[in-house]
């Protein structure tokens, strides 16, 4: 890693850490949630922004991770991190056996089959009432100990530091090295003994197992899982995050999700032509910055050099 952007990243960390002591119990739980966005942004960036692939399956192994956990917590009384890491195993085996069914497919036939099973799971959700509670929603636990939102901003940034740091070192990595081959032509990356389909794979239950981490975490900080978590609402936005930030590239996802968290509760006040202004947005980064925040700021600070 570049000096410049080891310092940037370590200021981000410093000023993360004080922020709970800065801001009002809203704007604290607007930082939680951008922290779970940043943990699904970045995740599925590794599959579409590092492999090629197009998932609309991501919000639905989040909402695996914390259904999961929540129904062991709730009908077992097994603890929220035991749960989690039973969630996370689980979303790895759907995502294993969903991948092996449909990853040599790609393109447009992934994210239809992937479209597919997350309906599929959200559906399952909604109308199982007796053990998801459906849409009336699955109270739940927190992580541990007595409530808190300080406790679980501090929770999700130990995590959004974990995975970020382990999709560095992923990256860097030969593994790393095959998903930009696969990426940029997985026909030439076989010619020259890349496992195309192995690696693709490998991005796709990692993606899913780190959904899953997310999902678990924020349905025990929100303390009622609903069907909201595995919508396609989610997946959209996450979608909106990682491409408006700028897709594939490591700061691209946070640098997304934090700004459109933030934007929407500014725009919240409009009503119900948020959605409309929200949508605006996104068309104009689309048209004049199709790199992104991070991409446009990185020409930006080439050309003045």
């Amino acid at each position: 890693m570049k000096r410049a952007n080891l310092v940037s990243w370590c200021i981000a960390f410093v000023v993360a850490l004080i922020l709970p002591f800065l801001v009002s119990d809203y704007w604290l739980h607007s930082l939680i949630s951008g922290l779970f966005y940043v943990l699904m942004a970045s995740s599925w960036n590794l599959i579409a922004g590092y492999t090629g692939q197009v998932s609309f399956a991501h919000a639905a192994f989040a909402g695996i991770g914390c259904y999961t956990s929540g129904i062991l917590a709730v009908k077992f009384g097994i603890p929220p991190f035991f749960g989690i890491l039973t969630g996370i195993i689980l979303a790895a085996l759907l995502s294993l056996t969903l991948g092996a069914l449909c990853i040599r497919m790609g393109g447009i036939y992934l994210s239809l089959t992937t479209l597919g099973f997350s309906e599929i799971v959200r559906i399952i959700i909604q109308n199982e009432y007796k053990i998801t509670r459906g849409t009336m929603g699955l109270k739940v636990p927190f992580l541990f100990g007595n409530y808190s939102k300080i406790t679980a901003f501090y929770i999700m940034l130990a995590a959004v530091v974990l995975v970020l740091v382990g999709i560095y070192f992923v990256l860097k990595s030969d593994l790393g090295l095959q998903f930009r081959a696969v990426q940029n032509d997985e026909i030439a990356a076989a010619s020259v003994g890349v496992p195309v389909v192995f690696v693709r794979l490998t991005a796709f239950v990692m993606a899913g197992s780190l959904a899953a981490l997310a999902g678990g975490l924020y349905g025990h900080y929100l303390l009622l899982i609903t069907p909201h978590i595995p919508s396609l609402d989610t997946m959209f936005l996450v979608l909106a995050m990682t491409v408006i930030g700028g897709m594939g590239t490591m700061a691209g996802p946070v640098v997304g999700a934090l700004f459109l968290e933030i934007l929407s509760e500014y725009i919240r006040v409009y009503g119900e032509f948020h959605v409309l202004v929200f949508a605006i947005v996104a068309m104009i980064f689309a048209r004049f910055f199709p790199q992104g925040i991070v991409g446009f700021m990185g020409n930006l600070i080439k050309q003045k050099t």
